[in-house]
């Protein structure tokens, strides 16, 4: 049985409940769980002041229920096991996590995935900026795992990303892929400006309308990626719906950023 923490507070203060994970739980009784500690704002209070908890945490799977817009760092650090969110949730979902799954049937807030480095994140709906990016002043961000999106996103998703897969299934705000070092990012909507400045290595596939490019990317030529097939596989497997026709399309190549390395690439639908 799934331990479900069902929020019942009532306030415009955020409420954080960082390092709240299946694993630090695990074998705590209920009693126990109630007396953890989080943040109302400035305020250490503890966690049954606004959830209501109830069955067992040993078999790792969390239950978040309630409106948690405005709750953050759900499932930060999270190394094993399961949470699922029914609603929305707010930031910091899934940052830094190196394992296990975290799924959101609603929206989220900025920072989703952030640093994360494994494990797998899917939102159902749309989120906010800086998806599986860097926090300001870490040299990488997304160095790893599974990030998905169904809806649209907003600006910076993948700053920086150093490994990892990510896709959004609707469109994303600017700079997506800013700084890229490694990994593969895929935009089945269209994108904003700025896509990929700074990359070095690594691919954003913006697969919707063509974005503005950068004049500091070269076009390479019109192909059927093999790779993409198999990522687009991989999301079937996974529940993520993708516009069908993509199995066929062809894909023109720009390499860049050539006031980097030049050694990533951007696609996009050819012609």
């Amino acid at each position: 049985m799934a331990l479900q923490l069902e929020y019942k507070g009532q306030t415009g203060v955020p409420v954080e409940v960082e390092g709240l994970t299946p694993t630090v739980l695990r074998g705590m009784s209920l009693a126990e769980i109630e007396k953890q500690p989080i943040f109302h704002g400035n305020q250490k209070l503890p966690l049954a002041e606004f959830f209501d908890v109830s069955g067992d945490a040993d078999d790792l799977r969390m239950e978040w229920q309630g409106e948690l817009a405005g709750v953050h760092w759900i499932g930060t650090k999270m190394s094993e096991g399961e949470v699922h969110v029914t609603g929305n949730a707010g930031r910091h979902v899934g940052s830094e996590m190196t394992g296990g799954e975290i799924h959101v049937s609603g929206d989220a807030g900025d920072w989703v995935g952030g640093e994360m480095r494994g494990g797998l994140i899917h939102v159902r709906g749309s989120a906010g900026h800086l998806i599986g990016a860097a926090y300001r002043g870490s040299p990488r961000g997304m160095s790893g795992g599974i990030l998905l999106v169904g809806g649209d996103v907003g600006n910076e998703v993948g700053h920086t990303m150093r490994r990892g897969f990510l896709a959004v299934g609707g469109s994303c705000g600017d700079f997506p892929a800013i700084n890229m070092i490694a990994g593969t990012m895929l935009v089945f909507g269209s994108s904003g400006i700025r896509a990929a400045a700074g990359m070095r290595r690594g691919t954003l596939a913006v697969l919707g309308q063509r974005p503005p490019l950068l004049p500091t990317f070269r076009f390479g030529g019109v192909f059927r990626p093999a790779f993409l097939l198999l990522y687009l596989r991989q999301l079937a497997r996974l529940n993520f719906a993708f516009p069908e026709d993509l199995v066929d399309s062809e894909l023109a190549i720009y390499d860049g950023d050539l006031l980097t390395t030049g050694r990533g690439e951007v696609l996009m639908r050819a012609g």
